[in-house]
């Protein structure tokens, strides 16, 4: 990183969720100035607010990890999740074009159709069966409408900043002797601590003129299914992992169709001249005692909750 990108300032929208924690992490990491807002800093459907935010910071790269991630609940909220999803980045996307920031915009798997056999390219045709997907489609539109516009889909993501599927297998895990879980989905689990350096990475690309704007896979290399994924999951917690048994999305359906097939070609950063991500499993081991960490801390919470709760003073 030469100097005069050590002195850009970065903003991250979003900053307080799972994926936001872990690109401020890196920027740290980096000695990069960042300022980090939270959805209570700013409010990103207000467009009015998000221009004044850019204008305050003045940022050369902006950093989307905002978005309603509900899957389910978008179905019937079609209209609230486009508002995050897609008014948000149309937004900032407009902030970023007037004070001629580079806009990198975090997106998904959802806006594919799901029924590949081989890894969706970065221009493969979208096709969302959702309303999830529907709204965040919007958002690359917006996004890939402006000059520096960057959108980067990942899936399948996790950490130890937020809820996500690692987690809930851990606590599951604690509690069920046996778990059925879907073994006719595959896709890509990815590391959010990985992704967050991937977007530094794009970032620094973008502003040194290296990276071009458009379309990129943050996914992590290799696939598996949710099956797979959980007996990793359970082995490296050190318990057998024949109690995963693997079942059918048939016995799990859901409001929102989930893809039967998330795995995601990475050929534009390398392009870039970026490194894609290494292999899931790698990195799973890598994060797991982190995840595991703060998966403790979380129950060491709520039962001290309950203990106060009993004890009162």
């Amino acid at each position: 990183m030469n100097s005069t990108q050590e002195q850009a300032t970065w903003l991250i929208a979003g900053a307080g969720g799972m994926l936001g924690q872990d690109v401020r992490a890196a920027l740290a990491r980096a000695g990069q100035r960042h300022v980090a807002l939270d959805r209570a800093a700013l409010d990103l459907t207000e467009p009015a607010a998000v221009l004044r935010a850019l204008e305050e910071h003045r940022p050369a790269v902006v950093v989307n990890c905002a978005a309603w991630t509900a899957v389910d609940d978008a179905e019937t909220h079609e209209a609230e999740a486009l508002r995050v999803n897609g008014d948000a980045p149309a937004h900032l996307a407009a902030a970023c074009a007037a004070t001629g920031a580079v806009l990198l915009h975090v997106s998904t798997d959802y806006v594919f159709a799901g029924d590949a056999d081989k890894p969706y390219a970065e221009d493969a045709p979208t096709a969302p069966r959702s309303a999830y997907g529907r709204t965040k489609l919007a958002g690359e539109t917006a996004v890939l409408g402006i000059d520096r516009g960057y959108v980067v889909r990942t899936a399948w993501l996790y950490g130890a900043g937020g809820p996500n599927f690692v987690r809930t297998m851990i606590r599951l895990a604690g509690v069920k002797d046996t778990l059925d879980v879907v073994d006719d989905q595959r896709g890509q689990p990815t590391w959010s601590a990985d992704l967050a350096g991937l977007l530094v990475e794009l970032g620094r690309g973008a502003l040194a003129g290296t990276a071009p704007a458009g379309v990129y896979h943050g996914t992590s290399a290799g696939e598996t299914t949710w099956f797979g994924f959980t007996r990793e999951i359970f082995r490296l917690l050190g318990t057998d992992p024949d109690r995963v048994r693997p079942t059918t999305s048939e016995a799990f359906v859901r409001p929102a169709p989930r893809p039967a097939y998330s795995v995601l070609g990475h050929e534009r950063f390398a392009d870039a001249g970026i490194e894609p991500l290494r292999d899931w499993r790698t990195a799973l081991t890598e994060a797991f005692p982190a995840i595991l960490r703060a998966h403790e801390a979380q129950e060491l919470q709520g039962l001290q909750g309950l203990q106060d709760k009993e004890n009162p003073a």
